[in-house]
């Protein structure tokens, strides 16, 4: 077999982990984080859809999860790009987070576009399950240096 069988991950060149309250004031602290390890390495990725996607996945995680577990924020940057996992106790998969369910929202309605924004900005999008729930990600390239601004 060429490369690396589809289970395996590949190496972050770093990694942060971090438990975050089961509460809406896990999304900023998430942000931060995203938005602070892409800077201080001055990585390639897209630190604002890194951000955005980042609070969709931990708004989701609080707002779709039963209890008050704390759920757990894992951010790996790659020399590809970054990944970004949200770790939540309840093992049921997100809705339609790979495979759209349906229409289009509904544009009068505020919820129901953030796993839409996720399939959309992301390079690529998924889920698995973890030995206490399960795991949702989403992986951003690194953007080329004449795309960046300046």
């Amino acid at each position: 077999m060429n490369g690396p069988a589809l289970q395996e991950r590949p190496p972050a060149s770093a990694s942060w982990r971090i438990a975050l309250p089961h509460s809406a004031a896990a999304v900023p602290v998430a942000r931060a984080l995203v938005r602070t390890a892409l800077a201080d390495l001055e990585h390639g990725a897209d630190s604002d859809t890194a951000e955005l996607l980042t609070a969709e996945l931990v708004a989701n995680a609080v707002e779709h999860t039963a209890g008050d577990s704390p759920i757990e924020l894992v951010v790996e940057l790659r020399p590809s790009g970054c990944q970004v996992e949200v770790h939540d106790p309840d093992p049921k998969p997100p809705g339609d987070l790979t495979r759209p369910s349906g229409g289009e929202p509904d544009p009068w309605q505020e919820h129901g576009r953030g796993l839409l924004l996720i399939r959309a900005l992301s390079s690529s999008c998924g889920h698995r399950p973890t030995e206490s729930g399960k795991a949702v990600w989403f992986r951003l390239p690194v953007v080329p240096p004449q795309w960046r601004p300046a």
